[in-house]
């Protein structure tokens, strides 16, 4: 199950929306304040899109399907989840991305600074 797992977070990272290639910019290579990110990191029964395991805390990054009332219902579902491991969810729109980082950016650093 870890095996298909592991795969299944590989065939993501090859598949990364642009929202998602463009945050990753601002979070690879432990550009925000020294924090070392993860891209489509498995933690438990989830895949999240971007983790800092040291911070606790996860990144995703919603299309427009996550407007819909069952992924919706799923997200709250999944946040609760992480958030019961003591994790930190951090929700942005792949939209908001596009036209807003630099915003984005500050707060996940305000996040980091909070975080564990």
């Amino acid at each position: 199950m870890a095996a298909i797992f592991t795969q299944r977070a590989r065939s993501l990272r090859r598949r990364q929306t642009p929202s998602e290639t463009k945050l990753w910019q601002h979070l690879r290579a432990k550009r925000l304040n020294g924090v070392k990110f993860f891209r489509q990191y498995p933690v438990g029964p989830y895949i999240a899109d971007f983790a800092a395991p040291g911070k606790r805390l996860i990144i995703e990054v919603d299309g427009g399907g996550h407007a819909m009332p069952s992924q919706q219902k799923y997200d709250a579902e999944r946040d609760a989840w992480f958030q019961a491991q003591d994790w930190k969810v951090i929700r942005v729109w792949s939209n908001e991305v596009e036209t807003n980082i630099e915003g984005i950016v500050e707060t996940i650093l305000a996040q980091l600074t909070r975080s564990k």
